[in-house]
Protein backbone atom coordinates (compact mmCIF):
# COMPACT_ATOMS: atom_id res chain seq x y z
CA UNK A 1 0.00 0.00 0.00
CA UNK A 2 1.32 3.44 -0.90
CA UNK A 3 2.10 6.09 1.72
CA UNK A 4 -0.78 8.19 0.42
CA UNK A 5 -3.21 5.27 0.75
CA UNK A 6 -2.06 4.60 4.33
CA UNK A 7 -2.59 8.28 5.18
CA UNK A 8 -6.13 8.08 3.80
CA UNK A 9 -6.99 4.84 5.63
CA UNK A 10 -5.70 5.92 9.05
CA UNK A 11 -7.96 8.98 9.47
CA UNK A 12 -10.90 6.89 8.28
CA UNK A 13 -10.26 4.22 10.93
CA UNK A 14 -9.87 6.86 13.65
CA UNK A 15 -13.00 8.69 12.48
CA UNK A 16 -15.04 5.46 12.44
CA UNK A 17 -13.80 4.53 15.91
CA UNK A 18 -14.82 7.95 17.21
CA UNK A 19 -18.22 7.60 15.55
CA UNK A 20 -19.00 4.06 16.72
CA UNK A 21 -18.26 5.12 20.32
CA UNK A 22 -19.71 8.65 19.88
CA UNK A 23 -16.60 10.24 21.34
CA UNK A 24 -18.06 13.75 21.69
CA UNK A 25 -21.06 12.46 23.64
CA UNK A 26 -18.78 10.27 25.75
CA UNK A 27 -16.60 13.27 26.62
CA UNK A 28 -19.68 15.28 27.70
CA UNK A 29 -20.61 12.37 29.98
CA UNK A 30 -17.08 12.35 31.42
CA UNK A 31 -17.46 16.10 32.07
CA UNK A 32 -20.69 15.47 34.03
CA UNK A 33 -19.11 12.64 36.01
CA UNK A 34 -16.07 14.70 36.97
CA UNK A 35 -18.34 17.60 37.99
CA UNK A 36 -20.27 15.23 40.25
CA UNK A 37 -17.01 13.93 41.73
CA UNK A 38 -15.74 17.43 42.49
CA UNK A 39 -19.02 18.20 44.24
CA UNK A 40 -18.85 15.08 46.41
CA UNK A 41 -15.13 14.88 47.20
CA UNK A 42 -13.79 16.30 50.45
CA UNK A 43 -10.28 16.13 49.04
CA UNK A 44 -9.64 15.64 45.35
CA UNK A 45 -7.86 12.41 44.40
CA UNK A 46 -6.71 12.89 40.80
CA UNK A 47 -6.18 9.15 40.34
CA UNK A 48 -9.92 8.69 41.00
CA UNK A 49 -10.70 11.48 38.53
CA UNK A 50 -8.62 9.65 35.91
CA UNK A 51 -10.28 6.29 36.63
CA UNK A 52 -13.74 7.89 36.55
CA UNK A 53 -12.99 9.60 33.25
CA UNK A 54 -11.68 6.42 31.61
CA UNK A 55 -14.39 4.19 33.07
CA UNK A 56 -17.14 6.63 32.09
CA UNK A 57 -15.79 6.95 28.56
CA UNK A 58 -15.61 3.18 28.10
CA UNK A 59 -19.15 2.63 29.41
CA UNK A 60 -20.68 5.28 27.14
CA UNK A 61 -18.61 4.09 24.19
CA UNK A 62 -19.81 0.52 24.76
CA UNK A 63 -23.46 1.60 25.00
CA UNK A 64 -23.23 3.53 21.75
CA UNK A 65 -21.49 0.69 19.92
CA UNK A 66 -24.17 -1.81 21.05
CA UNK A 67 -26.84 0.70 20.03
CA UNK A 68 -25.43 1.03 16.51
CA UNK A 69 -25.20 -2.75 16.13
CA UNK A 70 -28.85 -3.19 17.12
CA UNK A 71 -30.07 -0.30 14.94
CA UNK A 72 -27.87 -0.94 11.91
CA UNK A 73 -30.82 -1.74 9.61
CA UNK A 74 -32.75 1.33 10.74
CA UNK A 75 -29.71 3.62 10.53
CA UNK A 76 -29.58 2.97 6.78
CA UNK A 77 -33.00 4.62 6.43
CA UNK A 78 -32.10 7.93 8.10
CA UNK A 79 -30.00 10.72 6.62
CA UNK A 80 -28.24 11.54 9.89
CA UNK A 81 -27.16 7.92 10.51
CA UNK A 82 -26.82 6.23 7.10
CA UNK A 83 -23.12 7.13 6.92
CA UNK A 84 -22.27 5.56 10.27
CA UNK A 85 -19.52 2.91 10.09
CA UNK A 86 -21.79 -0.19 10.14
CA UNK A 87 -24.61 0.85 7.76
CA UNK A 88 -22.07 2.41 5.41
CA UNK A 89 -20.17 -0.88 5.32
CA UNK A 90 -16.90 0.49 6.66
CA UNK A 91 -17.06 -1.61 9.84
CA UNK A 92 -18.39 -5.12 10.38
CA UNK A 93 -20.81 -6.01 13.15
CA UNK A 94 -18.16 -8.36 14.55
CA UNK A 95 -15.61 -5.55 14.86
CA UNK A 96 -18.17 -3.26 16.49
CA UNK A 97 -19.18 -6.04 18.90
CA UNK A 98 -15.55 -6.63 19.89
CA UNK A 99 -15.13 -2.90 20.58
CA UNK A 100 -18.35 -2.82 22.62
CA UNK A 101 -17.41 -5.92 24.63
CA UNK A 102 -13.85 -4.75 25.36
CA UNK A 103 -15.17 -1.32 26.37
CA UNK A 104 -17.76 -2.91 28.67
CA UNK A 105 -15.19 -5.06 30.45
CA UNK A 106 -12.65 -2.23 30.75
CA UNK A 107 -15.31 0.21 31.94
CA UNK A 108 -16.65 -2.11 34.64
CA UNK A 109 -13.20 -3.13 35.88
CA UNK A 110 -12.03 0.48 36.07
CA UNK A 111 -15.19 1.69 37.85
CA UNK A 112 -15.01 -1.30 40.23
CA UNK A 113 -11.53 -0.13 41.19
CA UNK A 114 -13.10 3.11 42.42
CA UNK A 115 -15.81 1.33 44.42
CA UNK A 116 -18.52 -1.30 43.93
CA UNK A 117 -21.45 1.14 43.82
CA UNK A 118 -19.87 3.12 40.99
CA UNK A 119 -19.43 -0.08 38.97
CA UNK A 120 -23.02 -1.12 39.76
CA UNK A 121 -24.51 2.13 38.50
CA UNK A 122 -22.28 1.94 35.42
CA UNK A 123 -23.59 -1.55 34.69
CA UNK A 124 -27.21 -0.45 35.22
CA UNK A 125 -26.63 2.42 32.79
CA UNK A 126 -25.26 0.25 30.00
CA UNK A 127 -28.01 -2.38 30.51
CA UNK A 128 -30.90 0.11 30.41
CA UNK A 129 -29.51 1.97 27.40
CA UNK A 130 -28.79 -1.15 25.37
CA UNK A 131 -31.46 -3.63 26.41
CA UNK A 132 -34.44 -1.40 27.26
CA UNK A 133 -34.13 2.09 25.75
CA UNK A 134 -32.83 1.03 22.33
CA UNK A 135 -35.55 -1.59 21.59
CA UNK A 136 -38.30 0.72 22.90
CA UNK A 137 -37.40 3.60 20.56
CA UNK A 138 -39.39 2.05 17.70
CA UNK A 139 -42.34 1.12 19.90
CA UNK A 140 -43.29 3.94 22.25
CA UNK A 141 -42.46 7.57 23.16
CA UNK A 142 -41.91 6.25 26.70
CA UNK A 143 -38.48 5.20 25.43
CA UNK A 144 -37.34 8.76 26.20
CA UNK A 145 -38.35 8.23 29.85
CA UNK A 146 -36.30 5.03 30.04
CA UNK A 147 -33.37 6.61 28.18
CA UNK A 148 -33.35 9.52 30.61
CA UNK A 149 -32.36 7.13 33.42
CA UNK A 150 -28.93 6.07 32.06
CA UNK A 151 -28.55 9.60 30.73
CA UNK A 152 -28.96 11.01 34.24
CA UNK A 153 -26.55 8.61 35.93
CA UNK A 154 -23.19 10.30 35.04
CA UNK A 155 -23.68 13.45 37.20
CA UNK A 156 -24.62 11.38 40.27
CA UNK A 157 -22.01 8.72 39.42
CA UNK A 158 -19.26 11.20 40.19
CA UNK A 159 -20.66 11.83 43.67
CA UNK A 160 -20.94 8.08 44.33
CA UNK A 161 -17.34 7.66 43.12
CA UNK A 162 -16.23 10.29 45.63
CA UNK A 163 -18.26 9.07 48.62
CA UNK A 164 -19.13 5.41 47.95
CA UNK A 165 -22.62 6.35 49.06
CA UNK A 166 -25.97 6.98 47.38
CA UNK A 167 -28.21 9.42 49.23
CA UNK A 168 -30.12 12.68 48.83
CA UNK A 169 -27.13 14.46 47.25
CA UNK A 170 -26.51 12.20 44.25
CA UNK A 171 -30.29 11.66 44.08
CA UNK A 172 -30.75 15.40 43.54
CA UNK A 173 -28.03 15.49 40.88
CA UNK A 174 -29.74 12.54 39.18
CA UNK A 175 -33.14 14.27 39.27
CA UNK A 176 -31.73 17.47 37.78
CA UNK A 177 -30.16 15.74 34.81
CA UNK A 178 -33.12 13.35 34.47
CA UNK A 179 -35.74 16.09 34.01
CA UNK A 180 -33.38 18.17 31.84
CA UNK A 181 -33.22 15.40 29.27
CA UNK A 182 -36.89 15.67 28.31
CA UNK A 183 -36.76 19.18 26.78
CA UNK A 184 -33.33 18.33 25.37
CA UNK A 185 -34.37 15.14 23.58
CA UNK A 186 -37.81 16.34 22.59
CA UNK A 187 -36.16 19.33 20.93
CA UNK A 188 -33.94 16.92 18.99
CA UNK A 189 -36.94 14.72 18.21
CA UNK A 190 -38.78 17.79 16.89
CA UNK A 191 -36.21 19.11 14.42
CA UNK A 192 -35.26 15.58 13.30
CA UNK A 193 -38.89 14.46 13.19
CA UNK A 194 -38.97 13.46 9.51
CA UNK A 195 -35.66 11.62 9.74
CA UNK A 196 -36.73 9.73 12.85
CA UNK A 197 -40.01 8.92 11.12
CA UNK A 198 -38.11 7.24 8.28
CA UNK A 199 -36.41 5.01 10.83
CA UNK A 200 -39.66 4.28 12.65
CA UNK A 201 -38.64 6.02 15.87
CA UNK A 202 -41.19 7.51 18.27
CA UNK A 203 -39.41 10.27 20.17
CA UNK A 204 -42.04 12.97 20.81
CA UNK A 205 -44.49 12.48 23.72
CA UNK A 206 -47.58 12.84 21.53
CA UNK A 207 -45.89 11.34 18.49
CA UNK A 208 -46.32 14.64 16.66
CA UNK A 209 -44.86 18.15 16.34
CA UNK A 210 -47.88 19.62 18.08
CA UNK A 211 -48.95 21.87 20.97
CA UNK A 212 -49.13 18.88 23.30
CA UNK A 213 -45.44 18.14 22.81
CA UNK A 214 -44.55 21.84 23.18
CA UNK A 215 -46.53 22.14 26.43
CA UNK A 216 -44.88 19.06 27.94
CA UNK A 217 -41.48 20.46 26.93
CA UNK A 218 -42.27 23.65 28.85
CA UNK A 219 -43.47 21.70 31.91
CA UNK A 220 -40.35 19.55 32.12
CA UNK A 221 -38.18 22.63 31.67
CA UNK A 222 -39.93 24.21 34.67
CA UNK A 223 -39.38 21.03 36.72
CA UNK A 224 -35.69 21.15 35.78
CA UNK A 225 -35.41 24.77 36.94
CA UNK A 226 -37.15 24.04 40.25
CA UNK A 227 -34.92 21.03 41.01
CA UNK A 228 -31.79 23.01 40.11
CA UNK A 229 -32.38 25.50 42.94
CA UNK A 230 -33.50 23.01 45.63
CA UNK A 231 -29.97 22.79 47.18
CA UNK A 232 -30.21 26.46 48.26
CA UNK A 233 -32.96 25.42 50.73
CA UNK A 234 -30.49 23.33 52.75
CA UNK A 235 -32.51 20.12 52.48
CA UNK A 236 -30.11 18.16 50.23
CA UNK A 237 -27.51 17.13 52.78
CA UNK A 238 -23.96 18.03 51.82
CA UNK A 239 -25.06 19.29 48.41
CA UNK A 240 -25.40 23.01 49.02
CA UNK A 241 -25.90 26.12 46.89
CA UNK A 242 -25.34 29.74 47.88
CA UNK A 243 -28.03 32.35 47.21
CA UNK A 244 -25.90 34.01 44.54
CA UNK A 245 -25.28 30.69 42.77
CA UNK A 246 -28.98 29.79 43.03
CA UNK A 247 -29.91 33.09 41.35
CA UNK A 248 -27.42 32.41 38.54
CA UNK A 249 -28.73 28.86 38.14
CA UNK A 250 -32.31 30.15 38.10
CA UNK A 251 -31.52 32.77 35.45
CA UNK A 252 -29.80 30.15 33.28
CA UNK A 253 -32.96 28.07 33.58
CA UNK A 254 -35.07 31.02 32.46
CA UNK A 255 -33.00 31.24 29.28
CA UNK A 256 -33.83 27.62 28.46
CA UNK A 257 -37.47 28.23 29.40
CA UNK A 258 -37.55 31.19 26.99
CA UNK A 259 -36.56 28.91 24.12
CA UNK A 260 -39.10 26.29 25.23
CA UNK A 261 -41.78 28.99 25.09
CA UNK A 262 -40.50 30.05 21.67
CA UNK A 263 -41.02 26.49 20.46
CA UNK A 264 -44.62 26.63 21.68
CA UNK A 265 -45.09 30.00 19.98
CA UNK A 266 -43.41 29.28 16.64
CA UNK A 267 -43.71 25.48 16.32
CA UNK A 268 -40.71 25.39 13.94
CA UNK A 269 -37.67 23.16 13.55
CA UNK A 270 -35.46 26.24 13.92
CA UNK A 271 -37.02 26.99 17.32
CA UNK A 272 -36.51 23.35 18.35
CA UNK A 273 -32.86 23.50 17.34
CA UNK A 274 -32.38 26.69 19.37
CA UNK A 275 -33.93 24.99 22.39
CA UNK A 276 -31.62 21.99 21.96
CA UNK A 277 -28.52 24.23 21.79
CA UNK A 278 -29.65 26.27 24.81
CA UNK A 279 -30.21 23.04 26.77
CA UNK A 280 -26.65 21.88 26.05
CA UNK A 281 -25.20 25.18 27.25
CA UNK A 282 -27.55 25.10 30.25
CA UNK A 283 -26.51 21.72 31.66
CA UNK A 284 -22.80 22.43 31.17
CA UNK A 285 -23.01 25.86 32.80
CA UNK A 286 -25.15 24.54 35.68
CA UNK A 287 -22.52 21.94 36.50
CA UNK A 288 -19.75 24.54 36.34
CA UNK A 289 -21.70 26.92 38.62
CA UNK A 290 -22.38 24.14 41.14
CA UNK A 291 -18.68 23.21 41.29
CA UNK A 292 -17.38 26.79 41.42
CA UNK A 293 -19.88 27.65 44.14
CA UNK A 294 -18.61 24.78 46.31
CA UNK A 295 -14.99 25.92 46.10
CA UNK A 296 -15.67 29.67 46.31
CA UNK A 297 -18.17 29.51 49.19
Amino acid sequence: MSTKAVQEVQPSIIKDFKEITKMRLALSVVFSSVAGYLLGAETIDWSIVLLLSLGGYFMVGASNAYNQIIEKDLDVLMNRTKNRPIPAGRMSVTTAFIIATVFTVLGLVILYNINQQTALFGAISIFLYTCVYTPLKTKTPLAVFVGAIPGAIPFMLGWVAATNDFGIEPGTLFALQFFWQFPHFWAIGWFLYEDYKRGGFFMLPTGKQDRGTAVQTIMYTIWTILISIVPVLGITGELKLSIVAAIIVFLLGLVMLYYALQLFKKMTEKAAKQLMLSSVFYISLIQIVYVLDKFIR
